[in-house]
């Protein structure tokens, strides 16, 4: 008997890999396209070419040896899409130091998580975003920048020493907000005590294998968990992903997803900086008539987002009106894309060689993309095939053993892609990544004779909201410290604007009585507000197993058919 072929394949390249560090690269793209734009930033009236862009990283890495940060030193930035993003993300890859992606929307006991876990030395700082007072924020999570002292010695958070504020809608960065806080015109300013030739003998230093690049991820636990990634990870993702747009230096790329999400430092900046391409930023944060104002006065070849992006711009009220001829690309990840959105994006946008991406943070990030040789019929119902050099197979979720072609099971991959591991987390680790190196995903999926991987669902219990990754325990662990609640279930319901929306069950103590809204006050400015419950219901138990665990799919079915006798849009 002939045995079934197995879901395992290894896609080779006749292109190596690079075997440089991500500061080398941009070095030598920087000599062949001085003159080419490296970043343009609509909000903030900038544009800056690849030396003076290079120039500008350096003055800051320079800037940050002088402060006394070092390689392998953490650094955080907490800030919206902006070009000192761009120029912080570089600049700590100059000297080896540990970028930490800090979520714009996080509130002070988010923050305060990842400042410990982390261990972070430096943050980077924007004055506010929407309502969220930073500086307010930071001051009450540690009293010690009161003190009229840019020296930090927190008792709370015992690695953190500086805090530099800089402000994007302030050019000059002159304004100081408080005692206590570093300016970025004093970091720059102390950049005069390090030479250029110091700075380069520090970049010499630098191993490509080294972690350069810290974010965070949430765990089925609840508890986020800091994802570290090195230079040759995601310098490789981001040049293999290039490659596959057919991206040169003649490509501007809008990027309208958030820089703090692999999908956004990797897949757009990283991507664009890897080729000689050009990074546009329409808007500090999503908004779809500025993504589309972007396209047509900058003449952008290329646009990324997550599919409710798309959905957005497409359903803006004056889309008919901009032109988008120039659009020749882009990819769509982040969350499963509807059929008939792929082909809207590709008739009513002209943006014929649009792709589709899959992928993890833990994978640095991209695994799989389609190409635009592809029939339509792939292109529309698969993530394609995986990346150059790179290894994946589908498993049996209670065996492990590889499975048949065309069975579905657990997505796992293999390669240079892969994570080093949890920072501060090695159990964590162990549970991700097997002895023999493969990256469980926790994703569900079938693969065919060639490589093309179709996603059918998701083994962890994870909600995807317009490309916003969110885990039901951190949310239960919160909800269930209000006074009047004795059990929480929070899970995932569709929906046809964001992919799918937070609901929460919730049954309260004997004799206590609450109001959805009264759940969501209390979640205000505790966790970020994508994972607020948008559905609360409040009941008197919950569907069991027989060992006591909820059983959320009916909690599923049961809230859905709820919502569609009260005529919720789903």
């Amino acid at each position: 008997m002939i045995p079934k072929a197995k879901s395992y394949f290894h896609r080779g390249g006749e292109t190596p890999l690079l075997g440089s560090t991500i500061p080398e690269h941009l070095l030598s793209i920087v000599s062949r396209f001085p003159d080419q734009e490296a970043v343009v930033s609509l909000p903030q009236k900038t544009r800056l070419n690849y030396r003076d862009f290079s120039t500008q990283i350096d003055l800051l890495a320079r800037g940050l040896m002088a402060l006394g940060f070092k390689q392998g030193d953490r650094i955080g930035v907490w800030s919206t899409n902006n070009v000192e993003w761009l120029m912080i993300q570089m600049a700590t890859a100059r000297i080896g130091a540990i970028l930490v992606n800090i979520n714009p929307a996080y509130q002070s006991r988010e923050l305060a998580y990842a400042l410990r876990q982390s261990e972070i030395q430096c943050l980077f700082v924007i004055p506010h975003f929407r309502s969220s007072d930073y500086i307010a924020m930071l001051k009450e999570l540690i009293p010690e920048l009161q003190q009229d002292s840019v020296k930090i010695k927190s008792e709370i958070f015992p690695h953190l020493s500086r805090v530099v504020i800089f402000d994007p809608k302030n050019s000059l960065h002159t304004d100081l907000p408080t005692p206590g806080f570093s300016t970025w015109q004093q970091v720059l300013t102390a950049s005069e005590t390090i030479s250029p030739l110091e700075l380069e003998k520090q970049t010499a230093l630098l191993d490509q294998d080294d972690v350069i690049n810290i974010q965070y991820t949430s765990g089925t636990t609840g508890v986020p968990k800091a994802v570290m990634l090195t230079h040759h990870g995601i310098l490789n993702n981001a040049w293999f992903s290039a490659m596959s747009l057919h991206f040169t230096e003649q490509d501007r790329l809008v990027v309208p997803v958030p820089f703090y999400h692999c999908f956004g430092m990797v897949l757009a900046n990283l991507l664009c900086f890897s080729v000689g391409a050009c990074v546009v930023i329409g808007s500090e944060h999503f908004d779809a008539n500025k993504v589309l104002t972007a396209v047509e006065k900058e003449k952008c070849t290329a646009i990324h987002g997550v599919p409710t992006m798309f959905i957005a711009e497409l359903e803006d009220k004056n889309f008919r009106h901009y032109d988008l001829s120039s659009l020749r690309t882009g990819i769509m990840a982040g969350a499963p894309c509807p059929p008939e959105l792929m082909q809207r994006v590709i008739e009513d946008m002209q943006c014929g060689e649009i792709l589709i991406g899959y992928g993890e943070t833990e994978a640095s990030p991209l695994t799989h993309l389609t190409t635009s040789a592809d029939s339509m019929e792939r292109r529309i119902n698969t993530v394609g095939r995986n990346l150059p050099h790179q290894e994946v197979k589908i498993v049996d979720t209670e065996t492990g053993a590889t499975l048949p072609l065309g069975k579905t099971g657990e997505i796992c991959f293999r390669g240079y892609h892969i994570m080093r591991g949890y920072y501060g987390q090695p159990d964590k680790t162990r549970e991700a990544i097997d002895p023999t190196g493969w990256l469980y995903s926790g994703d569900l999926g079938s693969m065919d004779e060639y490589g093309y991987v179709q996603i059918t669902g998701r083994r962890k219990e994870m909600i995807i909201r317009g490309g916003e990754n969110i885990y039901p325990r951190e949310i239960e662990d919160f909800i269930f410290t209000h006074p009047k609640v004795t059990e929480v279930g929070v899970f995932g319901v569709p929906d046809k604007k964001y992919g799918e929306q937070v609901a929460a069950w919730i049954q309260l103590h004997n004799s206590e009585t609450a109001t959805a809204e009264e759940i969501r006050n209390f979640c205000k400015g505790n966790i970020a507000h994508f994972k607020i419950p948008k559905y609360i219901h409040f009941v008197s138990e919950f569907p069991l197993t027989v060992t006591g665990k909820l059983q959320k799919f009916k909690m599923c079915e049961e809230m859905v058919e709820l919502l569609r006798e009260a005529n919720q849009q789903l």
